[in-house]
């Protein structure tokens, strides 16, 4: 494989100055360099296609025996020197002070066709920054990440990439629901791809130390590298460089609203500083409808990142970034006209974007007002999030009130329990939609082939990535390569798969890994 290797982030930017993967404190320094542990017996079982040919790797290459060392942490890249990032970050809104890759190595940055790739691989081993953990992933939570990582891709969702799913042929240990019963599981490691994994907590760490040269250094290094399109004098290129990281936020928190996904842990240090979805550890997405709802155990009792909340704790997460380069820019007023900014476009795109949900291009009192009558009737039926919206896109003009409840009735769970007074509730508000539907001068295949480019057909729902990790703990990685083909077209109708086209299962309903998940990876 032929790589053009780029070493901007370690060139630009301090190294610790010891070199071991001796868990410790680190100080004035961005990353520390650390090598991946040489697994046992690696083996490539999946790899995505298309990022591959983004980068401009041929299939064969992807195949080869080289690739299978460099995205396995076998060998090391001629002239390179894998590292680990030093940050740190506020964790379910308290200051944890330093956290860093504990189980993340960045390999190198290739350029390609104009464009920056840094290679990163998850579950390599111990790094500076684990802390008491081994650095290790197991295939279970490496196949949540590989998946969700291309389906958010394809959902026109800002996202870091995955390359490659390897297994490493050894056995870790985990204690999946933190309930003091470890197992031994298998090993594995994605390789995610990135332009860069800067994350909020990178500038957070050196402001809490009062490292304000480093702080410095990593701002003009995050401006020449990613937005070279910001010029001027200190400080208002750090203000812009905010204004920039803001909106990336803000619309972000759009898409994961759009289309049902809730992250699970939205941490400060796993907010990135390009506005990309990272760190896929407990997400999911909404199946019945109920903006109270996370997929973290952790988070149970608090909820503090459940669905809802979402663009309140970007807001927070925001706030907390301000803090950090404040000593650049030393402007209250102004980092606070960007964050009321957010809060005055929210207010004005989220109904945008329900309206658009309902296929609707441009928003009026009687759509809002449809939006609002919507969301009790939704939670009252346990209404599929996903199934619902792609049903409307099915309703004629010429339609009866009754025919579109039976339409939209493929979205509610335990739908045998539909009683006439649940009709009853649906039926004003499918007239008020369907007035609506009428004064739209658009025909219905037009109406319908919007909502489409809006709502998703199909979705990584927990139950679909749980028959996977089941079938590949056995050995079949089938299901794996069905469900990433899948989702490559996720907006698309796939007739061929439309047995994925379906409310979660019962028996999906309170199974750990379907309903709930922990951090344990």
């Amino acid at each position: 494989m032929k790589f053009n290797i780029d070493h901007s982030f370690i060139k630009s930017l301090p190294a610790d100055v010891e070199t071991s993967s001796k868990s410790r404190q680190v100080e004035g320094a961005a990353f520390s360099y650390t090598n991946p542990l040489i697994p046992s017996y690696p083996n490539l079982i999946h790899y995505s296609d298309e990022l591959a040919t983004e980068c401009g790797f041929s299939q064969n290459e992807m195949q080869s025996e080289e690739a299978l060392e460099i995205f396995s942490g076998t060998k090391v890249y001629p002239n390179t020197q894998p590292y680990s990032m030093c940050y740190g970050g506020h964790q379910f809104g308290h200051w944890a002070g330093q956290l860093g890759d504990g189980r993340a190595i960045n390999l190198f940055e290739h350029l390609n066709a104009g464009k920056r790739y840094a290679f990163q691989l998850k579950g390599a081993g111990p790094t500076p920054y684990s802390r008491k953990a081994d650095g290790l992933a197991v295939l279970r939570s490496s196949i949540r990440e590989y998946l969700c990582s291309e389906a958010m891709y394809h959902l026109g969702i800002p996202t870091t990439r995955a390359l490659s799913l390897v297994t490493t042929g050894d056995l870790v240990w985990r204690d999946m629901m933190y309930d003091g019963h470890p197992i031994q599981e298998k090993g594995a490691i994605v390789c995610r791809v990135a332009p860069s994994f800067i994350r909020f907590g990178n500038f957070e760490l050196f402001t809490s130390r009062k490292d304000l040269q480093n702080l410095k250094r990593l701002a003009d290094y995050t401006i020449q590298y990613f937005y070279p399109h910001i010029t001027g004098d200190e400080p208002n290129k750090y203000l812009a460089l905010f204004q920039e990281i803001t909106d990336r936020t803000l619309n972000l928190m759009l898409d994961w609203q759009r289309v049902g996904f809730v992250h699970g842990v939205m941490n400060t240090d796993n907010m990135s500083i390009l506005g990309l979805t990272i760190d896929y550890g407990p997400y999911g997405w909404l199946e019945d409808y109920n903006p109270d709802w996370t997929p973290n155990t952790t988070d149970a009792e608090g909820k503090r990142y459940r669905f809802g909340n979402q663009p309140d704790i970007a807001f927070w997460n925001l706030i907390q970034l301000a803090n950090a380069l404040y000593p650049l820019i030393e402007n209250v007023h102004a980092l606070e006209e960007i964050l009321n900014g957010y809060q005055e476009e929210w207010g004005k795109l989220y109904p945008q974007l329900l309206a658009n949900k309902l296929g609707f291009k441009e928003n009026n009192p009687s759509i809002e007002n449809a939006i609002t009558e919507l969301e009790p009737l939704l939670k009252k039926v346990e209404t599929d999030y996903t199934i619902f919206y792609r049903q409307l896109a099915h309703v004629e003009k010429e339609m009866e009130p009754m025919e579109i409840f039976e339409l939209i009735s493929l979205a509610f769970y335990r739908s045998e329990t539909i009683t006439e007074s649940d009709k009853n509730s649906w039926l004003p508000w499918i007239q008020s939609y369907l007035k609506l539907v009428n004064q739209d001068t658009r025909r219905d295949a037009e109406r319908r082939e919007y909502m489409n480019t809006v709502n998703p057909k199909y979705v990584l729902r927990n139950y679909m990535a749980q028959l996977a990790i089941d079938a590949a703990e056995k050995g079949d990685y089938t299901l794996i390569d069905e469900l990433y083909r899948l989702l490559k077209k996720p907006y698309e109708e796939q007739p061929e798969m439309k047995k994925w086209y379906t409310k979660r299962p019962d028996w999906a309903r309170e199974k750990v890994g379907c309903s709930m998940l922990s951090c344990s990876s």
